[in-house]
């Protein structure tokens, strides 16, 4: 037998269901573009004036977008878990003479945005930094820290984020991208050649980005 307690709880969670569907539709105007069938958290955190979303996207609880400068576009297709982070944008940490504090002038370089393709799954706890582009296909493990741009159909984890396998060989990515897409939007075989390569070519690419960051 279900208890009061039990009841008024669900109660409670109905309620709360029902009356925060004209804010959740109020929200979902607020961003600069939004396609169909976009779920977000309503209690998470987003600059929603530069922030662009396309058709079947979810974005789990506890979800931080914020690009003052720049913008966040993400495609068609891709699911986010909880809490992940994008950030477009930094702080201008090379003034001399100034507390970081006090620094409210910019460089190019510390607001770019931030673009997550079609068919693309965000792991949980994710942070992606600015400048960072997602590749069609790429999948992020949980806890990852992305701070360089990431190969259509590949998948990375760690911190910083590195490449540890691809989901298709160069064939079946092939395959794939001719079943999805109308001629005009396919892949071919000269935007993924990076699927020829092995784990050895992936870790020499790895230690290379790497050592671009330093």
């Amino acid at each position: 037998m279900v208890s009061f307690s039990n009841r008024l709880f669900n109660l409670i969670n109905i309620a709360l269901v029902i009356f925060q569907r004209p804010w959740v539709w109020f929200l979902r105007t607020c961003f600069e573009r939004h396609g169909k069938s976009f779920h977000f958290d309503p209690h998470g955190i987003y600059t929603f004036h530069n922030i662009s979303v396309g058709d079947d996207v979810y974005l789990g609880r506890g979800a931080v977008l914020v690009a003052a400068k720049s913008k966040i576009k993400i495609g068609n297709k891709v699911m986010f878990g909880p809490y992940v982070s994008i950030f477009g944008g930094g702080h201008n940490i090379g003034e001399v003479g100034k507390f970081m504090l006090d620094v409210h002038e910019k460089r190019p370089e510390n607001d770019l945005g931030v673009i997550i393709e079609d068919d693309v799954w965000v792991g949980s706890r994710t942070v992606i930094l600015r400048g960072v582009k997602v590749g069609r296909g790429a999948v992020i493990g949980a806890g990852s820290v992305v701070t360089k741009s990431v190969p259509a159909y590949s998948i990375v984890a760690g911190n910083p984020a590195k490449i540890i396998k691809c989901r298709f060989n160069l064939e079946t990515a092939l395959t794939h991208e001719k079943t999805l897409y109308p001629p005009e939007k396919r892949l071919y075989t000269a935007d993924l050649a990076h699927l020829k390569a092995t784990t050895i070519d992936f870790q020499k690419i790895n230690f290379l980005s790497s050592k671009k960051l330093l």
